[in-house]
C-alpha cells in the first residue's frame, strides 16, 4: 500500500524546476523520508519537506559519530517507469555498517519503504536523460542526547532524493597515497560512515592542490597492497585478467564492485580478486602488460584512471580512456536505464 502524501508536498515536487546542469547532489528534493526508532521500536515513517534537522546539540551523532549512510539511484531513461538498482543489497549494507557502529538496524521493508516512496513522489523531477539519475541518501543517525560515551537508544532514518549527473564524467588523475592512512585494521574501513571520509579529506585536497583528482589508499598494515580510492573500488586490467583488491575489512563492499565482477564473469572476462601491490601495477603499466585501470562507485559508475602518479613519476597505461572499463560501464547502464532484459534479478520497479 502506497503512503498517504499531502497535495502540498506533491505540488511542491511537480512546480520544482531543474537546471540546464544539474552537478552531484547540489540540487536537492523538496521532500525526504524519515522513520524514528524510540527503545527498540521503529514507526512506519512519513515523508516531510525537505528541511533542516532538529537535533540537540548533545546528540550521540555530533560527538560520538554515530552516524551511517548509503548511496543509491533511481533511474528513468528508457523504462516506463523508474527503476531501482539493487536496493536491498544496499539495505544490506547499512545494516552492517549499523552493526559496526552499534546502531539499531533499519527493517529492509523500511528501508525499501524509505527509498521507494521518495522515489515515487518525485517522479516529475527525476532526469529522464542517459547519465543522469536520482540520487537517493538514506542516512542513520544516533539522536540520544546525554554526553556519556555509550551507543544509543534512539534513532533517526532519512532518506533524501537529489537529481543528479555523474560525480566525476571522464577520465582521473589519481596520487597514490603513501604518508596518509584513512581506515584500519579491525577498524571501519567496511562501514558506510562519515569518518571513513572525513579522514581521506586531508590527502584528497593535497592531491587536487597538486592537480590530481583522487587518492588511492593503500592497505594499513601492508602499505604496499591497493585497498580503494575515497570513494569507489578499483579495477586492474593484467595480462587480459581483471583484478581487484580482496575485501579485508579496511574498504567498503561496493555494490558497484559487485555488479562488475559479476558482468565480467557473464562476459567471459577472467576476474582475479587477491592481493593487488601497488609497486607490481606499476611496474605492469611500464611494461605494458597493464593496460588499463578504472575506479567504480554508484556516485561515479565507471571513470577510466589517466594517469598514476607516485613519487614524482607519472604512469600512464596504454589505454587511459579504457577498454574494459567502457565495456563495464555501458553494461551497466544499459541495465540501470532498461535499455536490456536484467538477467541477473538486480532491478526493482517503482511503480
Amino acid at each position: 500500500m502506497h503512503m498517504s502524501v499531502s497535495p502540498e508536498l506533491t505540488k511542491q515536487v511537480s512546480e520544482m524546476s531543474l537546471p540546464e546542469h544539474l552537478g552531484f547532489g547540489r540540487i536537492k528534493a523538496p521532500v525526504m523520508f524519515r522513520a524514528r526508532c524510540t527503545d527498540g521500536v521503529w514507526d512506519s515513517g512519513e515523508l516531510l519537506p525537505y528541511g533542516p534537522i532538529q537535533l540537540d546539540p548533545a546528540s550521540k551523532t555530533l560527538h560520538y559519530a554515530q552516524q551511517i549512510f548509503e548511496g543509491l539511484k533511481a533511474y528513468w531513461v528508457s523504462s516506463e517507469e523508474p527503476l531501482l538498482f539493487r536496493p536491498r543489497v544496499n539495505a544490506r549494507r547499512l545494516n552492517h555498517s549499523a552493526d559496526r557502529l552499534c546502531m539499531a538496524n533499519v527493517p529492509e521493508d523500511l528501508f525499501m519503504r524509505g527509498v521507494e516512496e521518495l522515489t515515487r513522489i518525485c517522479k516529475p523531477i527525476i532526469p529522464r536523460h542517459q547519465d543522469s539519475a536520482l540520487y537517493l541518501r538514506p542516512f542513520l543517525i544516533g539522536v540520544d542526547h546525554d554526553l556519556g560515551l555509550a551507543a544509543s537508544k534512539n534513532y533517526e532514518f532519512y532518506v533524501l532524493a537529489s537529481p543528479s549527473e555523474v560525480f566525476h564524467a571522464g577520465t582521473m588523475r589519481v596520487k597514490v597515497e603513501r604518508q596518509a592512512c584513512r581506515s584500519a585494521v579491525g577498524g571501519t574501513g567496511g562501514a558506510k560512515t562519515g569518518g571513513n571520509y572525513a579522514a581521506s579529506l586531508l590527502a584528497t585536497n593535497t592531491a587536487e592542490s597538486e592537480g590530481h583528482d583522487q587518492v588511492l589508499w593503500l592497505n594499513p598494515e601492508k602499505r604496499n597492497l591497493i585497498d580503494e580510492l575515497s570513494g569507489m573500488n578499483f579495477f586492474a586490467a593484467i595480462n587480459n585478467k581483471l583484478y581487484t583488491p580482496s575485501l579485508n575489512g579496511c574498504m567498503l563492499e561496493g555494490v558497484t564492485r559487485d555488479s562488475i565482477i559479476k558482468l565480467a564473469k557473464s562476459s567471459e572476462i577472467e576476474v582475479v580478486e587477491g592481493d593487488l601491490n601497488i609497486d607490481d601495477v606499476l611496474d605492469a603499466i611500464s611494461n605494458g602488460s597493464c593496460t588499463e585501470a578504472f575506479a567504480c562507485g554508484t556516485a561515479a559508475i565507471v571513470s577510466p584512471i589517466a594517469r598514476f602518479h607516485d613519487r614524482g613519476k607519472n604512469y600512464v597505461p596504454e589505454y587511459p580512456k579504457g577498454q574494459i572499463a567502457q565495456q563495464m560501464r555501458n553494461k551497466l547502464l544499459d541495465l540501470q536505464e532498461g535499455r536490456i532484459e536484467d538477467s541477473f534479478g538486480w532491478i526493482e520497479v517503482v511503480k
